[in-house]
């Protein structure tokens, strides 16, 4: 009979891409992935792994065994969650992402309620944007993720993944205390043709919404945290477009206005439906939805 374990290895193997990458995620020695590798060739008879460089890649017979273990693992785990339910036992480990402005905005909070109403329950949090945090969770490097999409352009989800809907957020224009328009009680596309901007780098979202929707758009300076984009819109560099969630202080006045049809992102949570079941998924999420702000 083949050992649940070393099908778990070859899992953490075949998801990583490498031995140390496996023994990482398993928090055990290189040795010990390489030992347990070996016996699990001896219990099937057959190469599973082969040299290439300096590292190793599946066999065809690894590559299939790989496949029925993802497989086997997933129905132990949903098993693993239905039986936790059923004794409401909100205990071990977890493991959850967010991106920058989420993680600087609910997670603090979250966290906090967290340990004070569970003290058996271990949340470890990571900043993590979503194109790497969704794969992520559904190769079992994660528990949770919170992640975000656009109006009219949604992250697409993987099968396998639940998700839940935490807020939705939306984009005002900042501008500089002394600008022409920071009287104005809203703003529309038109008035902002002229502007120079501060943003986010080319392929996030903020970016990629300026240059599509306004074409003459001249972006002046990138910045990646938004509170640097507010420091840069205070000293008079450019104006920008910012979510209203975590929004903190800029080292000096900025002014705020509403943009008519302004862009919104949707933020929402995101998990394995193996272990939906689990007790400590949901009051993460719902620990998640009471630190979100109140519109």
């Amino acid at each position: 009979m083949l050992n649940l374990e070393r099908l778990r290895v070859l899992h953490a193997v075949a998801t990583t891409g490498s031995v140390v990458g496996a023994a990482r995620l398993l928090h055990v020695t290189t040795s010990a992935v390489s030992q347990q590798m070996a016996r699990l060739e001896q219990e099937t008879g057959t190469h599973l792994v082969e040299r290439q460089g300096r590292g190793i890649r599946l066999t065809e017979a690894g590559t299939l065994l790989a496949g029925e273990a993802a497989e086997l693992l997933a129905h132990v785990e949903r098993v693993m969650a239905t039986m936790a339910q059923h004794h409401g036992l909100v205990t071990g480990d977890l493991t959850i992402a967010a991106f920058p402005t989420a993680a600087r905005a609910l997670l603090p909070s979250a966290l906090r309620a967290l340990r004070a109403r569970y003290p058996e329950l271990t949340v470890s949090a990571r900043e993590q944007e979503p194109y790497e945090a969704v794969p992520a969770v559904r190769r079992g490097l994660l528990d949770l993720a919170v992640v975000e999409d656009w109006t009219g352009d949604p992250l697409a989800l993987p099968q396998g993944l639940d998700h839940r809907a935490l807020l939705d957020d939306t984009y005002d224009i900042a501008l500089p205390p002394d600008h022409r328009l920071a009287g104005h009680p809203t703003l529309s596309l038109a008035d902002l043709g002229d502007e120079q901007w501060i943003t986010s780098s080319d392929g996030q979202l903020c970016h990629e919404w300026l240059v599509r929707n306004i074409k003459r758009a001249r972006i002046a300076h990138t910045a990646s945290e938004h509170p640097t984009q507010l420091a840069l819109v205070a000293a008079g560099l450019g104006i920008a477009i910012i979510p209203r969630l975590g929004r903190e202080p800029a080292a000096a006045p900025v002014r705020f206005a509403p943009l008519v049809d302004a862009p919104r992102r949707r933020v929402f949570a995101v998990w394995r439906s193996t272990s939906t079941a689990r007790p400590s998924i949901g009051v993460v999420v719902d620990a998640l939805i009471e630190a979100c702000p109140v519109a």
